[in-house]
């Protein structure tokens, strides 16, 4: 018996201690593909496979608010060789659901920041505001009139909304819609007055003139619409907020494996035909160390909480 011990326990170390990555290597999206972040995916697994030397695959496993394909990589073996590229979503859920399949800081460790793409606070054109001052001054000049599009009420993009409402102190009625193309139409034809939405998802339509651009919720203007001022250069100072992309592991993932995703994956982003198309894509690329993604991550999860909380925002 004692020799069987000895035998298991040999066993699963040298498993264990095999280097990273000893086989295939998987990266699960959340969501359907086509998606900016499937479109990530597929363009960092390629060149990861030629680090690695192991194959690559990108798997897509959408549905739940991205919790479907968040929960599997929760359950898989703690190795690295399952990988999640992660959303704004991760957050969100975390801070929403009262329930989840998984602890998010504890069944997955954060492994490497990748990108973030600035939000942008459009309205109708009709609407007759055209800074985020004016948009301030006649959204309290008609508290409880004006109405805001959302994807969805459990969404990063109604959070974010909320957020610059009681930043600025603004009444503005939640209309939720089943997904961004259904409340971008009720933004363009009047329906509602404004939303959160993409910045790359919004150009077009601005572009048009379909939309207004009123401000970039992020710290620091966008190049992609330079002329366009942040909420918090005009008015709601601190407001910093954007949709980001990140690559957690399975929680237990030993400290070596991570530390070699993180620096191969920052070694892929660097790439000049890599980062051309993602900056095409409006994305901010701004790999980290781990503890640097851990720290923001859980600053994300406690600012949407406190969000969540103030809106009795929740999520089933």
């Amino acid at each position: 018996m004692k020799l069987f011990a000895l035998a298991l326990t040999f066993f699963t170390s040298t498993v264990f201690a095999q280097p990273f990555p000893s086989h295939p290597v998987k990266i699960v999206v959340a969501f359907p593909p086509g998606g900016s972040t499937d479109i990530t995916a597929r363009l960092v697994a390629p060149k990861l496979a030629e680090i690695w030397k192991q194959p690559v695959l990108v798997e897509n496993r959408p549905g739940a608010g991205a919790n479907i394909g968040t929960e599997y990589v929760a359950r898989s073996a703690p190795d690295g060789h399952t990988l999640l590229l992660a959303t704004t979503a991760f957050a969100v859920s975390a801070a929403v659901y009262e329930k989840l399949p998984y602890d998010p800081l504890k069944d997955l460790v954060p492994v490497v920041f990748v990108s973030s793409i600035p939000n942008l606070l459009v309205v109708n054109p009709a609407l007759p505001a055209s800074t985020p001052k004016e948009f301030v001054q006649y959204a309290k000049a008609n508290p409880g009139k004006l109405s805001y599009a959302s994807p969805g009420p459990a969404t990063g993009q109604r959070l974010a909304f909320e957020l610059v409402k009681q930043s600025a102190g603004l009444d503005f009625l939640h209309v939720p819609y089943k997904g961004g193309a259904p409340a971008g139409q009720a933004v363009m034809t009047g329906e509602v007055q404004a939303m959160i939405v993409n910045l790359v998802e919004a150009l077009p339509q601005i572009k048009a003139g379909r939309m207004k651009a009123i401000a970039v919720t992020t710290a620091k203007r966008s190049p992609m619409l330079p002329e366009v001022p942040t909420l918090t250069e005009t008015v709601t100072p601190g407001l910093d907020v954007s949709v980001w992309q990140g690559m957690l592991a399975t929680g237990g993932t030993p400290a070596e494996a991570v530390a070699r995703i993180n620096r191969d994956v920052a070694a892929v982003l660097a790439m000049p035909e890599v980062r051309e198309k993602l900056a095409g894509l409006g994305m901010d690329i701004a790999p980290g160390s781990s503890a640097q993604f851990d720290q923001y991550l859980r600053a994300e999860i406690a600012q949407w909480k406190k969000v969540a909380q103030a809106a009795n925002i929740k999520a089933e």
